[in-house]
This record gives C-alpha cells, structure tokens and sequence, in this order.
C-alpha cells in the first residue's frame, strides 16, 4: 500500500512553495527525515525531509512546480520500512538451494554415493554430511552469493540518488545551477570534501579560460575561414547566461522562469509603489572621527573573528534614533484605521545574494552594543548568503537599512518595504571639501544618507529629525557607545 507524503508547514503566512531541487528518485529507500526536495517560499530556501520511510513508487511533482502547504509529493510503499528487513531474513533461504547446488555438482566423482543416496536416504545422508568437506562447502558458497548483492544494489542506488551523495549546501547547488556548472564534475575543498562556492568558480573560470584559449587559436586562423562567429561563441560559452536560449523576432534571447523570491519583490514593491506616498530626504553624515575609532578598533575585532566595518555603527545609530520618533517604528493599520507604534525595535539589513534581494532582521538592536551587533550582523550575513536562514529570520521588523555603499553609488530613493513606514539608504562614504565651523576648510570623510517615508503616517519635519538624530550619533561616536 502506497503512503503520500505531502508537503508540511514552512512558516506562518506561507500557503505554497516553488521546487527547487528534487533528492529522489523512483525505486529510491529512504527514511524518515530525510530530505527529499528543496523548497522555495517568500525569501527562503528550504529542504523538506520525509515523514514516513519506505521506497518511493511515484513522485509527483518537477522541478519549477508550485507546491501548495499539505500537497502530495511523492509517495512511498507504506511497508518498506519492514521491506529491507524482510530480504535479509529470506536471504538464507533463497541461498539454501544454491548451497545444495554444488553438493549435487560434487558427487560426479563418487556417482556410487549417488545412487546409493537415492535408495537408502536416510542412511546415505548422515555418511556425506558428516566429513568435514561437506560442511564448508555450504559455508563456503554461502557468502559469495550475498556479497556482491549488496555491491550491485549500492551503485544503483547512489546513482538514482546521486544528489544526495554531493557534499554541498542549497545555496551552492542553486549557484551550480545558474552558472551550468555539474556538481558531480566538482572536487570539494571544504571540510570533508564539501563544495564550496570558490569551488563552482574556479570551474567556470577553468572554462572561461579554455573558451578563450580556444577564441585565441581561432583568431589565429585566416580570418576567411574563421569570420565573426566563432568569437561570439566561444564569448557565450565563456560567460554562461541564466535561462533556456530561444530566439524572438529579433535575435536570440535567453527565458528564465521568475523565482519565488523575485515574485515576491515584485509584489511587495508594487504594493509599496501603489499605495504609499513615498518622500525622500538627502543628507551627509560627517563620518571623519568615526572612521578613526574604526581604524583603530579593527584589530582588536579581527583578533576575535570579526571584521569591523560602519555598518554596526550605523544599526546602532538607527536603532538609538528609532527609540526617541516613535512614528519612524510604527506601521498604518488602515482596515481598522489605527497607528501601531512597536516598543521594540527590530532593524532589517538589505543582503544582496545569488537570489535577490534578502532581508534579514536583527532583533532588539537598540538593546545592543556595537561588539554584540558586529557578531550579529556576521552571523545574519553568513546565513543568508550561505542559504541557512530560515522564514522567522525575515520577520518581524520595524525598520529597514539597504546599503549601497558596498557597491557603489551615493544617493537613491529606496522603495518603503511595507507595512514599514520608512527606510535609510547608505551610499559610499567619500571625501569632500567641508567649510568647518571656523570657516577654514577640510577634507572630510562624507557619508550620503537617503531617507525615504510613507508621508501618510511621517510629516517632513518628523523625518528631518530622525535623519538628524542618526547624523548626530555617527558624527559624534562617544555618544553612540555611551547611548541606551
């Protein structure tokens, strides 16, 4: 009797998932918790393991489907749990005939015995079986039919289940997908053997040197016979493009299926598009003397694991802020027209990933110090780029920093990430010529600031303090450590 195994609850608020990855395979035994696909929801990828053992008979779903919370699978023979059980206990059994086979083989050199087996049996028996050459050759066939029945049957097994056999994360198969690197092809460096992203890369670029390897001889070549083309190949084959090569009506193009993740940003920014009146302020934060403290603070974190960077100090300074305007932390409840204002604050930090855009929250950060906030945010980074994170480390925030700095650009208008009410964007940091309260002039470190808000719940002049209360933090450091 087939038993479904149907697709659990992910999180609260979730109703479907997209699949990512799919472990097993037909005639595949496996066991309770095992994982058996991955999953994408909202913001996170997660592995369903099973919840009954067995061997699998069908499975019902494919790569890219939408899988609804309780949906079926795959299913499973309710019995295969008993099933390897039961092939062990019947192996002597099935081995007891091929045992007799030789003993009936052996007496074509004394064919008396034979004959003489056939007539008085029970007293012909107990003469061959009782010599000590008879009892091994039972013993002696006995192992060599069950030893290679399990060598057939494991690589056909790891075959079938190869996936599960490749020692890396979801985050790393998801990239081997995008950049049409074969994981099976890919020798580990990690600890036991385990796949990591440098490793995908260094496939790649193994490739992308050999296309061009191959472009440079090509080129050599007359350039009657070789023409255009051929470079335009070995480029495509050198940098490989996500999605399946189609042509439209005007040349070729590339189709990818749009992820969960990046439906989901679609939604939620046209949501916040559509329905929040959104201002954006601009300011500079003089950063000079927090710089110093950095510089001078570094070792001492890298001595402890840890790389200090602004960042820390800016969630402090949000955090702090966010603390004395109540209306920067609180949400609009327009169904039963009310203002929420949270007592806690929460402050999510934008992660650019393989897959999107992720936001990760950090709970309680005004409670924090910056060492308590450097460990967090190293923590959240390392979760979320290695796709360890799961639905509750995206909720429940109050507030959300995106920092372009990182990769370049000063100023922007960032989208609201609703039902938030305001969110600070962080440019790169770069020196600028400052008229200094005694009129001389000097180089300081500039940090740009764009603070947009939903000017529903957030007057101007609400927002112009917040953004003046975060400047006041970051210029003036002390302050910051010594705030509560």
């Amino acid at each position: 009797m087939s038993t479904e195994v149907n697709l659990p609850e992910l999180g609260d608020g979730i109703e479907s998932g997209d699949v990512l990855e799919i472990f097993v395979a037909v005639g595949d035994v496996i066991s309770e918790g095992q994982d058996i696909v991955e999953m994408e929801t909202d913001k996170a990828t997660v592995p369903v393991p099973a919840s009954v053992g067995g061997k699998v008979t069908k499975i019902l779903v494919n790569e890219g489907d939408t899988v609804v919370i309780g949906g079926a699978i795959l299913e499973v023979e309710a019995a295969a749990t008993d099933t390897p059980e039961a092939p062990v206990a019947e192996a002597p059994a099935a081995e007891a005939p091929v045992a007799e086979a030789p003993v009936a083989a052996e007496p074509e050199s004394p064919p008396a015995a034979a004959k003489s087996a056939s007539a008085p049996t029970p007293q012909a028996v107990p003469a061959p079986v009782t010599p000590a050459p008879v009892t091994p050759a039972p013993v002696t066939p006995a192992p060599a039919p069950v030893t290679p029945a399990p060598v057939t049957s494991q690589p056909a097994v790891a075959s079938a289940g190869s996936a599960t056999v490749i020692p890396a994360g979801p985050a790393i198969r998801r990239f081997a997908r995008e950049v049409g690197v074969d994981l099976s092809q890919v020798p580990g460096s990690g600890a036991d053997g385990r796949i990591t992203r440098e490793d995908v890369l260094s496939v790649v670029r193994s490739a992308s040197q050999s296309a061009r390897a191959t472009s440079a001889s090509v080129s050599a070549a007359p350039a009657s016979k070789t023409g255009s083309k051929p470079a335009a190949k070995s480029e495509t084959s050198a940098a490989p493009l996500p999605g399946t090569a189609d042509v439209d009506d005007f040349g070729p193009i590339r189709v990818e299926r749009m992820s969960k993740i990046r439906k989901t940003i679609s939604k939620q920014m046209h949501a916040s598009w559509s329905t929040v009146p959104r201002v954006t302020n601009f300011d500079d934060a003089d950063v000079t003397d927090l710089e110093h403290l950095r510089q001078s603070s570094k070792e001492d974190y890298a001595a402890q694991g840890l790389k200090l960077t602004t960042m820390p100090f800016l969630i402090k300074a949000v955090a702090t802020a966010l603390r004395h305007n109540p209306a920067i932390n609180a949400v609009i409840d327009e169904e039963n027209e009310q203002l929420i204002y949270k007592d806690y604050v929460n402050v999510g930090v934008a992660v650019d990933t393989d897959r999107g855009l992720v936001v990760p929250v950090m709970n309680d950060a005004d409670a924090m110090g910056i060492p308590e906030v450097t460990r967090s945010l190293a923590e959240m980074a390392g979760k979320v780029r290695g796709g360890n994170f799961g639905i509750n480390d995206l909720k429940g925030g109050t507030f959300t920093i995106s920092n372009l700095g990182t990769i370049g650009g000063q100023y922007s208008t960032p989208i609201v990430n609703v039902p938030e009410v305001a969110i600070l964007l962080v440019g790169r940091s770069r020196k600028l010529p400052v008229v200094m309260p005694d009129d001389s002039i000097q180089a300081r470190l500039m940090m740009p600031l764009s603070l947009s808000y939903d000017h529903r719940l957030v007057d101007g002049a609400t927002a112009a303090r917040f953004l003046n209360d975060v400047i006041g933090y970051l210029e003036a450091p002390s302050r910051l450590l010594l705030a509560l």
